[in-house]
């Protein structure tokens, strides 16, 4: 999400601004560098108030107690309820005063959420606050307002309305809330560690992973049946199949118009329903009618709500209106519903009693509470004066006024548990009828005198069938028992005993991140999964990469997890996704952190590597007890993480006889090693005391020979990581050992091709430690070479400008001590600075820390493709260059270009037959 602005004016410095301002404002969807939990995080300047904490502000804490009074339930750091309020009056600062505002902001709008907390940024004034939410919409909106309110009790905001606020902030909430069904079974869900995901702003949710996953509308699921709703929203085509199979259904005819349904009428004999044909929630129903000209005027009330023009009428069936619930097959719930009426008081006029009974705090508007506000409309008026009444007048105590003719809920109707009340022949009927009709969830609507006898003994029928029917009268029944009926629907999606989640590997560190997620995926594919992986290339599902972009954040993932023939996903995790929204998923059964090293600093408050370490640190957090976090052993601020896994902790580690690895293994634990032999390095997996050989380091293509110390390790990770999510040894070995550095299978990551006899390398490097990782590879590349003179190196070199000066000053010292000629570009992204800063610095630190015995020279070329050709035309067959690139699908493709041309002149050359020719 971007970064929010707080709508208010901003001062610029805090000078003697008395107010809160917010600077930044995130959703953070997933366990994130500030909490385990999906959070609100904002970041706000509070001004003078730094040196006027709550007790200095007079009048404060009793305006906002006032306003506020659940804030009393507080708890905040004393542990019992109103420790909050005596820390208003103790004296408390407005960042903290605003997390709890937000919170019981939230909290009226029946988000129950208690998480929180205020720190330093660092800055004076400036603080973090975190706080959680259910719904981010709501979340946000609370934040936001709750920062108004502090600012309005410190100084009066002209035209600032609390009251008004608050309740455009509650009709939002509530607009934007799931309805009773949806909520009952994301709660069954929840409950059962079933994860999902909201797909629009709507109702259309997916519960699981990948091939798991299934969806829900409402109560509408991705196994109903189409052609059922179908058949469901045609009331006639309904009765017609109900009859056929031997169901009790009233007699009923379509018609097109007015004198149509007169005629019907007629022949069915009075008194007779007419509504609409494909209509839903009783909108256009009218009941009960018993002469011609009732039907006359009812038909048009019906035809307003038919999407197609077409008015069933039907006999009436005398009798009280049920609704069966009717989930797989089964009958789960059966509710009475009772039309939207008042019970007179003697005192009260009808209106009066309208008003009285929407007070009850139940109601709502629409779906959104247990019950609905009853609607005053031009029917409810006529149906009241049809009973004697008009709005105005007093009915007499005890007696029922109706203002709806229908039980619908929607119309403010009650309900009424009749579940373990029903005749066992009523319940077969019910199931049958869902049967017929087909539809995996259904909503049956008995009329019958008394649901406890046989409907066909004591008359009545089935008068509807219903599609996608509400849970809210069995879930809050008016009166009686709720009925747990999300529990059989998510029975229906996933049987006891079926998984939900896919396994998930999350890949993380300073360098290296991609090669190993590509290794790990590489492995798995091998295996016949179906894998879905997300990097800083693009996401792949499947090994076809399906969108080309940086995506190593959280939004990919969970595009990953949403695609159906996704069976195992591997996510490349960056620092910039977690911050900027946390992980996008809620954990991860392994965690790799492959190293820790000082990049990206100064951004988004992460100022040191131990902060940085700290961000990488999430996806260990995010391991379940089930879980393994793979670590090197070799990094010390990765060794520090095994503290906050709470599942097991694998090692993997390049350095002989590592105490700690021994001691682990000993008792039981697992480790990748690397063991020195006569034929090489081997890398071996010890489990406990076994101790399984995986290969040869020179065996594996990516680590070129064994010289390319960074990929062994990445290839240890990725075994670690494979066996952890339980690959056989076998597969491990093929997929490690076919796994090649080419552009087609890991495009900018170490890709060697040969142009014109020069040895070019291409490889995404960028930052100091990665850059001496790189080097001593380069270092090691010629060593197989024999001769006097070594051949030459050649290395174009960059970074990203948002990168602080001492990270690119650093990074040209570091290649300084690997290349002969240095060439020195920038991104065509500068990321803030000017055209050829980021060079000049690179420059200076290459210049501070060349060699003066080897360097032969370093050259600024600031474009990248101009570089390429620069470094290649500087390069004789047998030298190396190594092309540090920001595009490299444009660089890969200009040195195709550079080979093709030269393979023309070649064979142009050839051909010439020479100046004796005749």
């Amino acid at each position: 999400m971007p970064v929010e602005e707080s709508s208010g004016v901003r001062n610029e410095g805090t000078g003697g601004r008395r107010s809160v301002v917010i600077k930044e404002a995130r959703v953070l969807r997933g366990p994130n560098y500030h909490s385990y939990e999906p959070c609100i995080h904002m970041v706000v300047d509070i001004g003078a108030l730094e040196q006027e904490p709550t007790n200095l502000l007079p009048g404060f804490p009793e305006q906002l107690v006032d306003l506020l009074p659940g804030i009393h339930d507080h708890q905040c750091s004393r542990g019992r309820d109103g420790g909050f309020v005596e820390r208003l009056y103790e004296g408390t600062w407005a960042g903290h005063v605003a997390e709890h505002v937000a919170l019981e902001i939230q909290r009226t709008a029946g988000h129950e959420m208690t998480r929180g907390k205020t720190r330093s940024a660092g800055e004076a004034g400036i603080y973090n606050i975190i706080y959680g939410y259910f719904d981010e919409t709501v979340g946000m909106l609370a934040g936001k307002l709750a920062v108004r309110l502090v600012n309005h009790l410190i100084q009066p905001e002209e035209g600032f309305d609390f009251e008004a606020e608050h309740e455009t902030f509650l009709r939002t909430s509530q607009r934007v809330a799931f309805g009773p069904s949806t909520q009952a079974i994301l709660d069954e869900a929840i409950s059962r560690d079933i994860p999902w995901q909201r797909l629009n702003s709507a109702s259309l949710v997916q519960l699981g992973h990948g091939v798991h996953a299934r969806r829900i509308r409402a109560t509408m699921t991705s196994v109903t049946s189409s052609l059922a709703v179908d058949i469901a929203s045609d009331k006639e085509l309904t009765n017609r199949l109900l009859a056929a199979a031997g169901l009790p259904v009233p007699k009923s005819d379509v018609v097109r118009d007015v004198d149509e349904a007169v005629r019907v009428a007629g022949r069915i004999g009075y008194p007779v329903v007419v509504k609409p044909l494909d209509g839903n929630h009783g909108r256009g129903v009218v009941i009960n009618l018993t002469n011609e000209a009732e039907v006359r005027k009812a038909y048009p009330v019906a035809d307003s709500e038919s999407r197609r023009g077409q008015v069933l009428v039907e006999a009436f069936i005398t009798g009280k209106d049920y609704r069966c619930l009717v989930i797989g097959g089964n009958i789960v719930a059966i509710a009475e519903r009772v039309p939207a009426h008042v019970i007179g008081d003697g005192t009260h006029s009808v209106t009066e009693l309208v008003e009285i009974t929407n007070a009850d705090p139940r109601r709502g508007i629409g779906h959104e509470k247990v019950l609905t506000r009853i609607a005053v409309n031009d029917a409810a008026v006529e149906l009241v004066a049809e009973q004697g009444f008009s709005m105005e007048d007093v009915p007499p105590a005890g007696s029922m006024v109706k203002l709806a003719l229908t039980g619908n809920m929607s119309t403010g109707g009650i309900s009424i548990d009749r579940t373990w009340e029903a005749h066992p022949d009523n319940i077969d009927i019910a199931e049958e009828a869902a049967r017929v009709v087909g539809l995996d969830i259904a909503g049956i609507d008995f009329l019958c005198p008394d649901i406890t006898q046989p409907v066909r003994e004591t008359g009545g029928g089935i008068c509807e069938v219903n599609a996608a029917p509400g849970f809210r009268m069995h879930t809050h029944p008016t009166i009686g028992e709720p009925q747990y009926v999300a529990k059989p629907v998510v029975d229906l999606l996933f049987p006891p005993g079926t998984p939900a989640r896919i396994p998930i590997v999350g890949v993380t560190g300073t360098n290296g991140k991609t090669t190993t997620s590509r290794m790990i995926a590489h492995i798995f594919k091998g295996m016949g999964r179906k894998v879905g992986m997300t990097s800083t290339d693009g996401v792949v599902i499947d090994d076809r990469l399906v969108i080309r972009s940086d995506a190593s954040g959280p939004r990919s993932a969970r595009m990953v997890l949403q695609n159906p023939r996704v069976d195992f996903a591997v996510f490349e995790v960056a620092r910039g996704g977690i911050l900027r929204e946390g992980l996008g998923y809620q954990r991860n059964d392994v965690a790799v952190v492959l190293n820790v090293a000082p990049d990206h600093l100064g951004l988004r408050g992460i100022n040191t590597v131990e902060q940085l370490a700290k961000v990488k640190q999430v996806v260990v957090e995010a391991v379940p007890r089930s879980g393994a976090a793979v670590l090197n052993a070799d990094d010390e601020l990765v060794a520090q993480m095994r503290r906050a896994c709470s599942g097991e902790v694998v090692w993997f580690s390049v350095k002989p006889d590592n105490r700690q690895i021994a001691d682990h293994c000993r008792r039981g634990g697992k480790a990748v090693i690397l063991e020195k032999g006569e034929l090489g390095d081997l890398i071996v997996l010890v489990h406990g005391r076994r101790r399984m050989p995986i290969a040869y380091t020179h065996l594996l293509p990516v680590t070129f020979n064994g010289k390319a110390m960074f990929n062994v390790q990445n290839a240890m990770a990725a075994a670690a990581a494979a066996y952890c999510s339980g690959a056989p040894l076998h597969d491990i070995r093929a997929g490690l050992r076919s796994f090649t550095p080419s552009y087609y299978q890991a495009p900018g990551r170490m890709n060697l091709t040969e142009v014109q006899g020069i040895k070019v390398i291409v490889d995404y490097c960028h930052n100091a430690p990665g850059m001496k990782a790189l080097g001593d590879f380069v270092d090691k590349f010629f060593d197989d070479v024999t001769g006097f003179e070594k051949p030459q190196r050649i290395g174009v070199i960059a970074t990203a400008g948002d990168r602080r000066d001492q990270d690119m000053l650093d990074l040209g010292r570091e290649a300084a001590k690997h290349f002969d000629l240095m060439i020195i570009r920038e991104d065509v992204t500068l990321r803030g600075r000017k055209a050829g800063a980021t060079a000049a610095l690179i420059e200076q630190g290459a210049r501070e820390g060349a060699d003066p015995h080897r360097a032969k020279g370093i050259e600024v070329v600031l474009d990248e493709i101009d570089a390429t050709k620069v470094a290649m035309s500087r390069a004789n067959p047998g030298d190396l260059v190594l092309l540090c690139v920001d595009r490299a699908r444009a660089v890969w493709d200009e040195l195709q270009s550079i080979g093709h041309v030269a393979q023309a002149g070649a064979e142009s050359d050839d051909s010439d037959d020479g100046p004796g020719a005749p």
